[in-house]
């Protein structure tokens, strides 16, 4: 996607440098700083504090940093390490541990000292992968939005995400976005109503984003959709996931159950963007079985903005003292779900449908 005209990615390869590049996307939508990525230790800082967000955006990070691990020390003991440091960031999105999966399984049949080359060759790979398969999501996603628009008689489909599942997210396109960017191209007129998603206010992402591109779009309170889909304003639901169960499942940023429930209670579809390596195949309950991550209290009770000043600043919304519970995602059960929308077409929520969109995983469920 572009940023003032300019193409990027979320991260890239400075090959003069030889050095990974993000985007620091703790300031955006306000500020646009980008960032090298030079140790270890940056890698974790990236993955923690978000820097880097989004499931599929994180697994290509952490490929990186295992590239960088291999060219420090390419031993097996290094590798593990490596595995273990960074796989224990953030406990939620399977695509952190899939990602340090393939890296570890490619990387140790491999004598030392190919080790290196292969690891960057590998998480090359990884991210260019992530590009393609978003980008074929956006297409499968288009066909539904073509349907609901050819009842729509020129009207824009109004659709509703809840956070940030654009290509903020992944490595290019996005996810829950892909369809809507597709859609715009295409000249069928949409309209987003794009939730805050609090604490983080990663909505605000997705309205800088969709802005960059042309395309209208509302930024709502976390709790208005429920009342415009009661009103007949949402014709469809897109979100994204971080982990989805082989049943279908979905765990996504706090607050997508409410939305399902609202959906499911007013006859909207609730569709799930969702790349196959988001999916956890050794899972089949997610309420029970899905780790969910708790942060800190500090994201509740303080929030970050622009002042009339011009300038970027933390002030803290709560009264001193006041304790603060920060679950960072739910779990939406696969019951709810009209559709998963896969790189290879949109599949049920549904253990059986999905394994036979995807054979190649069926021992593993």
């Amino acid at each position: 996607m572009k940023v003032n005209g300019t193409p990027y990615r979320s991260l890239w390869w400075n090959t003069d440098a030889e050095v990974l590049e993000i985007i620091d996307q703790r300031w955006l939508p306000h500020d646009f700083v980008t960032q090298p990525v030079e140790t270890m230790e940056d890698f974790a800082d990236a993955i923690t504090e978000m820097r880097v967000r989004g499931a599929p955006l994180i697994g290509a990070t952490a490929a990186y940093g295992i590239a960088l691990k291999m060219a420090l020390d390419p031993s097996d003991t290094s590798l593990e390490q490596a595995w273990t440091f960074l796989n224990g960031t953030r406990p939620t999105a399977i695509n952190l541990r899939w990602a340090l999966n393939r890296c570890r399984a490619q990387l140790m049949p491999l004598p030392e000292d190919e080790r290196a080359s292969a690891a960057l060759r590998l998480a090359h790979e990884i991210a260019d992968e992530d590009v393609e398969i978003n980008r074929a999501i956006g297409r499968h996603g288009l066909e539904i939005i073509k349907e609901i628009a050819a009842k729509k008689d020129g009207e824009p489909v109004n659709i509703l995400t809840h956070c940030n599942a654009g290509w903020l997210a992944t490595v290019d396109w996005g996810t829950a976005t892909s369809p809507m960017y597709h859609a715009h191209d295409a000249g069928i007129p949409i309209h987003v109503w794009v939730d805050e998603t609090r604490p983080r206010n990663q909505g605000a992402l997705t309205s800088w984003e969709l802005g960059s591109h042309g395309i209208p779009h509302t930024y709502i309170t976390d709790n208005a959709g429920g009342h415009l889909m009661q009103h007949g304003q949402v014709d469809m639901v897109i979100t994204g996931t971080d982990r989805t169960t082989r049943a279908g499942d979905v765990c996504n940023k706090i607050g997508t159950y409410l939305k399902a429930l609202a959906a499911k209670d007013n006859g909207v579809p609730f569709y799930v963007a969702l790349p196959s390596p988001t999916i956890d195949w050794t899972v089949s309950d997610g309420v029970v079985e899905i780790p969910i991550e708790d942060r800190k209290e500090r994201e509740i009770t303080h929030v970050w903005g622009r002042n009339d000043a011009g300038k970027i600043a933390e002030v803290q919304v709560t009264p001193d003292g006041t304790p603060g519970g920060n679950p960072a995602f739910d779990v939406t059960p696969a019951r709810l779900v009209t559709g998963l929308i896969t790189e290879r077409g949109v599949v049920a929520a549904d253990e059986a449908a999905m394994i036979e969109m995807f054979p190649e995983f069926r021992a593993a469920s």
